[in-house]
């Protein structure tokens, strides 16, 4: 897999991989790991005009990068160490007033590179491709509250169903949000809370068949959302065929969006900001 679950078809951005230093310290992590560059052309060709040529990814390069992410899980399994270097460069600029954090996995991480012209020093991408509600929860206060955003956009789930980091049940996913929500709202954040996209299958988790259990907790996203007060981008019904899956013309797994599929989840994504930030 390419990082980790949720990435196997879709692939992974490029971006820094790091892992941690083994004693506590100033400075826990090592320097960025290299993502290899056949990997970083294969993924970036995927939003490029259809029909265009997919770079193929060298065996040498899957194998020095299978390497790396078994090194991120053994040392950082919640990938605290991703973004450190990201965020203190963000810290060390002006303040943004307006600014919205996407937390996420890697369909949050892939928008970046299929709508790169979304995303910057005022819309901040935290997703991190295979990770699971427990995971974004532990690396919140570090990815999204220290970077002092007016919102945060969270949209997650579908890698827990899948069982990335182990079983689980929607009640310990439903638990891990409202926890993420509460500390939001506990620093002034607002939430914008978003619906799984739709998952009739995992290409990395075959024996699933997620289509059901992603349904019943997007009805929970809606629900809780509505109770909360919070501001809901609905993905699931423009994306969705009648039997829960991804349409097909808008994935190339039927987990992640192509690059159609993210412009139709752009207006409803805009809208909530909108939502969001006039509160």
């Amino acid at each position: 897999a390419l990082l980790t679950g949720c990435a196997t078809a879709a692939g992974t951005p490029p971006g820094p991989v790091q892992t941690p230093a083994t004693a506590v310290g100033g400075t826990p992590c090592d320097p960025p790991l290299t993502v290899p560059a056949s990997i970083i052309a294969s993924v970036r060709a995927q939003f490029d005009a259809p029909g265009a040529p997919r770079p193929a990814v060298s065996p040498e390069d899957m194998v020095a990068y299978q390497k790396m992410q078994t090194e991120q899980r053994e040392k950082d399994w919640a990938a605290t160490c991703y973004f450190r270097a990201d965020n203190a460069a963000l810290a060390a600029q002006p303040a943004i007033a307006d600014r919205v954090i996407f937390m996420g996995d890697s369909i949050t991480q892939l928008w970046g590179l299929a709508e790169p012209q979304d995303f910057g020093p005022a819309r901040v991408n935290r997703g991190i491709s295979g990770q699971t509600t427990p995971q974004m929860l532990l690396r919140f206060k570090q990815d999204v509250l220290a970077l002092k955003p007016k919102a945060v956009h969270i949209l997650a789930g579908v890698n827990d169903i899948a069982g990335n980091t182990g079983p689980t049940t929607l009640e310990d996913i439903e638990n891990n949000i409202a926890s993420m929500v509460e500390l939001a709202k506990a620093h002034g954040v607002q939430v914008i809370l978003a619906t799984p996209l739709p998952a009739g299958k995992f290409t990395w988790a075959p024996q699933l068949k997620p289509g059901p259990q992603v349904a019943q907790y997007a009805d929970w996203v809606r629900r809780y959302a509505a109770a909360q007060d919070l501001v809901l981008a609905d993905y699931y019904p423009v994306l969705a065929t009648p039997d829960g899956s991804l349409k097909p013309d808008l994935s190339p797994d039927g987990v992640h969006p192509n690059k159609a599929g993210y412009a139709l989840m752009t207006p409803i994504t805009q809208a909530a900001i909108a939502k969001a930030l006039a509160r």
